[in-house]
């Protein structure tokens, strides 16, 4: 399933994400040399709907090719899920996350396993000098940077895109957590897609990384990074339905739920109606797998609400990527745990 090229197509950056598919035909993993080694490794399109990615690598390379100019750093570009590109979506029904099945998953056995172990190999076997893999959000969310790994190294990485950074460890399966056995590497998260200066911000630090020398070992200034660190994943069961400040489903979330992201909210806040079954309304589970949703939610006279203050990401009204991913994930501030 993976294409493997040593050159760039011609007019493939005048192409649309949406129109890469009828080009490449499936995801392809692309070598363009440079002046140093090892390579810096580019993902986008992880998600199809999430094209700011693809879009700061068109910005990024125009200006070398039209010069004539040699790139500062070899450069892998991994361009991931076209087939779902091509009609806007995250992913195809009959697809599996393209970001759920990296080496390091539970699961196993697809060709997108296969094919995503493959590229691990290659750059195990190339040499990596840093990852970066391009998403977007589908809720309201700052622009920020995700790791791995607590390490100055990675966070240098981070915070040159922003202050603000999230450390996580599930899911399990996702590009940078299985870049980051080889090299440092990161997760930029550039807000909504469609947006000019999301690509732009994209765009200039993926320049940056193709001129840095080397990875910074002394530790992040602590006025530089607001670290938080995901505690929970939280999904809503396939068995009920929901909206957002519409009646007649078995959860009515408040309409302005997804302006909550990155917000420190209070034990007590209000997030939903609850009118289906006599349970919370929402499963949630940590790192471990652990259910922990009487932790976090209460349901009170039909309502649910905060048992304790959190500060979510990712809150989104998209239903079908609520239904493919998740509702939100659970942070809490890690300051503590700079280096």
């Amino acid at each position: 399933m993976l294409n493997e090229l040593d050159h760039l197509p011609e007019g493939l950056l005048d192409l649309e994400a949406a129109q890469l598919e009828s080009r490449l035909k499936g995801p392809t993993l692309i070598h363009l040399p440079g002046r140093r080694e090892p390579a810096l490794l580019i993902s986008v399109l992880m998600h199809g709907n999430e094209t700011t990615g693809w879009e700061a690598v068109r910005q990024l390379l125009r200006p070398y090719l039209a010069g004539g100019q040699q790139l500062p750093r070899s450069l892998f570009l991994f361009v991931s899920n076209v087939t779902a590109a091509a009609v806007g979506l995250r992913r195809l029904d009959r697809q599996p996350d393209y970001n759920r099945v990296w080496p390091g998953c539970e699961d196993s056995g697809t060709p997108e396993h296969a094919m995503m172990a493959r590229v691990v190999q290659i750059m195990r076997g190339r040499g990596c000098f840093a990852s970066i893999d391009v998403h977007n959000n589908t809720g309201l969310n700052p622009h920020y940077a995700c790791v791995n790994v607590i390490d100055n190294r990675f966070l240098h990485l981070a915070t040159m895109f922003s202050r603000t950074v999230v450390y996580f460890i599930r899911p399990c399966g996702v590009q940078s957590l299985a870049m980051a056995e080889i090299c440092p590497s990161v997760t930029l998260e550039c807000g909504k897609p469609g947006y000019p200066h999301g690509v732009e911000h994209a765009r200039d630090y993926l320049d940056a990384c193709l001129h840095l020398a080397e990875h910074p070992i002394h530790p992040v200034a602590a006025q530089d990074i607001d670290l938080f660190h995901t505690v929970a994943i939280v999904k809503v069961p396939e068995a009920l339905s929901f909206g957002f400040g519409e009646p007649g489903t078995d959860i009515e979330f408040v309409d302005d739920l997804e302006y909550l992201n990155f917000r420190e909210l209070p034990r007590g806040t209000r997030l939903a109606l609850v009118r289906g079954g006599d349970g919370l309304g929402l499963l949630a589970r940590d790192e471990q797998g652990r259910d922990v949703a009487a932790r976090y939610f209460l349901r009170q006279d039909g309502e649910l609400r905060l048992r304790m203050p959190v500060m979510p990401s990712m809150l989104s009204k998209d239903r079908l990527v609520v239904r493919q991913d998740c509702l939100c994930y659970l942070m809490e501030r890690y300051n503590d745990h700079v280096p």
